[in-house]
């Protein structure tokens, strides 16, 4: 607020203030409160030491509206509300040479004593700030901390020793010419809560702009390397068939085959001409056994391309959908229209779950898998169990480490298709990782369904029993991407 607004501000409200004792204190902000004066038709006495917005005036406003906005007394409100109470405001100066302002305040307290107090507004810039002082001028709170000399608590109060730099010429300028161009009707208080108002309003739309375009970037950069992960995925599955050809050829060849340690010679009857070929194989396993191992590679990678195609079709269509939210947002701001609604962080929900707002739950770490998943680990023995028996659904991926103490891990299982091996494994060296056993270079994690945990009756929160479980050997890491 410039000095000629503050001047002619102060000559406005003056008259209408002094000789009035100040009564309930609302607090609007960290630095800025509205005092109720009795006025009624003309609002309350609204003060604002916020470096970029700092002014004062009236604000018309319902008391009931008042209370939803307010937030709980900071003690410098606490405290202007007891050394204030039984006075009466004798004046309102403005100081000539800076934008300083003082409230004067004298009363009679309990024990039949004269009280007084000056309440002082400084509206300067950087050093903005409202401080309240004792009949011998020394500081007793402030609203707003400071490093200033002359300006902490139990100090003689002084100014600053030079003004601080005056607000940006233009901002000046539109408001003194708004508040000169006022309509009849308006005092300088209505034209000056207006227009601050506005300031409000196109901050908080810049905001709300700036915002909304960081969560739509985000948004497309989960969803692109979402994408190209599972693009990766599908090319480790290129050619399914070649495992089931050679399971064939093995069977095939159980009484031909030649065998030396860890390699094979087989007859490609498939090929023409049927030439040998040499295959290799776990020296631990029979022909019949690999043949096995075969097919079933070639099982889960048919199931693993299928599940593949359709998570990159369902991110290519979010993909396609935040990209043009993001085209409609720019050309929305680009035309200076108002957001039709804020826009608010939507979190990337998992390539096969649908899209729900993330909630904050305490006492768990929150993570997300290469795949997409969501990954819970708790933090205490408590917030274990409240993990493991509150949250967790029965379908869910439940993992600890294997006889050491350690945070339980969930792996969110919406769709009940069951959790994709690289996510399995993330989860698990999660679970290594925030255990006891996290400098060990190997560690075995113990891992099932939710619904095969239980709680050991009388036990301490945090241990359980499980029913059954499969075990998986990992190294310590803090993977996937924290949430």
């Amino acid at each position: 607020m410039d000095d000629q607004s503050i001047e002619i501000i102060v000559a406005e409200i003056a008259p209408l203030l002094n000789g009035r004792g100040p009564g309930k204190i609302f607090q609007l902000g960290p630095a800025s409160f509205a005092i109720d004066f009795g006025l009624r038709d003309q609002g309350y006495l609204f003060l604002n030491a916020e470096p970029a917005t700092a002014g004062l005036y009236l604000i018309k406003r319902r008391a009931r509206d008042l209370e939803k906005q307010s937030l709980h007394l900071a003690p410098f409100a606490q405290t202007l509300r007891k050394e204030l109470s039984q006075t009466q405001l004798q004046s309102v100066e403005k100081d000539r040479s800076d934008r300083l302002v003082r409230f004067k305040f004298a009363g009679i307290d309990e024990l039949g004593q004269k009280k007084s107090a000056d309440l002082i507004a400084q509206l300067t810039g950087r050093s903005a700030n409202l401080l309240l002082l004792d009949r011998e001028q020394r500081i007793i709170q402030r609203a707003r901390p400071t490093k200033v000399p002359g300006q902490q608590p139990g100090e003689i109060y002084r100014a600053p020793a030079e003004p601080n730099e005056a607000p940006p010429p233009a901002r000046t300028s539109k408001l003194h010419e708004h508040l000169r161009g006022r309509p009849a009707s308006l005092s300088l208080s209505e034209a000056a809560d207006a227009y601050f108002t506005s300031l409000h309003q196109q901050k908080t739309l810049a905001d709300q702009a700036a915002a909304a375009r960081a969560s739509l970037r985000k948004k497309i950069t989960q969803q692109e390397r979402l994408l190209h992960q599972l693009q990766q995925d599908l090319a480790s599955h290129v050619n399914p068939d070649q495992e089931k050809r050679l399971g064939d050829l093995l069977l095939a060849n159980l009484s031909t085959a030649q065998r030396v340690g860890n390699r094979v010679v087989i007859i490609d009857y498939f090929a023409d001409g049927a030439p040998t070929i040499e295959i290799e194989l776990d020296e631990s396993l029979t022909l019949a056994e690999e043949a096995s191992r075969r097919f079933a590679l070639y099982a889960l990678s048919k199931r693993a391309i299928s599940q593949i195609r359709t998570r990159m079709a369902e991110v290519t269509g979010r993909l396609r959908e935040s990209r043009a939210e993001q085209e409609s947002l720019e050309k929305e701001l680009a035309s200076g229209q108002q957001l039709a609604a804020p826009l608010k962080s939507v979190p990337l929900a998992s390539a096969g779950g649908s899209r729900k707002p993330v909630q904050k739950i305490p006492g768990v770490r929150r993570y997300l898998s290469s795949d997409g998943l969501e990954i819970l680990v708790g933090r205490t023995a408590r917030d274990n169990d409240h993990l493991t028996f509150k949250i967790a659904r029965p379908s869910d991926l439940w993992l600890h480490a294997a006889d050491y103490g350690g945070s339980h891990v969930v792996v969110r299982n919406s769709n009940k298709k069951g959790v994709p091996h690289r996510t399995l494994i993330e989860a698990a060296q999660l679970a290594a990782w925030f255990s006891q056993a996290r400098k060990d270079a190997k560690v075995d994690v113990h891992h099932t369904e939710r619904k095969f945990v239980a709680k050991l009756k009388g036990a301490n929160p945090g241990l359980v029993r499980m029913q059954r479980f499969k075990n998986i050997t990992v190294a310590p890491k803090e993977a996937g991407s924290r949430q």
